[in-house]
């Protein structure tokens, strides 16, 4: 009977591990895969579209991620590479970088990483200037995770592991509506997600 429970108990736990790493699914079922371009919508229709780039105050770089004010628009594509360059596809719960397959006014990398603290708000927002790859101290800001939240949707994290030994800012990566516009940042209402492949098949 305990060989039993044993057994009972390790087949929970490894249900428990697959479902943690399972693959993020685009909204075609496919598993989302490193290097191919996908547009990052919001689930609730009516509250603006895809991400894309903007200037948020007087400062024009890094340039913040936004919303799209009109629900049509799709934004910009986005590509995920995982921390580990293996990973043929991305995992739930595991860490990634994400770009925009773009170009910008800026002369800096399009990969997202979590800004500083602002002074006036408190707010944290997701910016540009990320360095892609090289998990550790010196990238922590550069990582974020995708949960699932609900049966079929996702949701944007940011809570690295690529650094054990490090003090890590962990939280949901919501939408901010400040100055007409909806800025990306970590607060406690998350945005709930979908992925859709730029290059689906018809």
């Amino acid at each position: 009977m305990n060989l039993l429970i044993f057994f009972a108990i390790l087949l929970s736990a490894l249900s428990a591990e697959a479902t943690i790493f399972a693959s993020v699914r685009d909204t075609d079922g496919r598993s989302l895969r490193p290097g191919q371009e996908y547009y990052i919508l919001p689930v609730t229709r009516g509250r603006g579209g895809g991400l894309s780039l903007a200037a948020n105050g007087d400062r024009t770089c890094p340039l913040v991620v936004a919303q799209e004010l009109s629900e049509v628009s799709p934004g910009l594509p986005l590509i995920f590479s995982p921390a580990n360059p293996k990973d043929k596809f991305v995992k739930l719960s595991t860490d990634f970088n994400v770009r925009f397959s773009a170009a910008t006014i800026c002369v800096q990398p399009t990969v997202w990483r979590l800004g500083d603290v602002e002074t006036a708000s408190g707010r944290r927002y997701v910016t540009s200037g990320g360095a892609e790859g090289n998990p550790g101290l010196a990238t922590v800001s550069n990582w974020f995770k995708i949960e699932k939240y609900g049966e079929r949707d996702y949701k944007l994290v940011h809570c690295p592991s690529v650094c054990r030994f490090c003090k890590v800012v962990c939280g949901d990566v919501g939408v901010f509506v400040v100055g007409g516009r909806r800025w990306l940042g970590l607060r406690d209402e998350p945005f709930p997600v979908i992925f859709k492949s730029v290059h689906a098949p018809n």
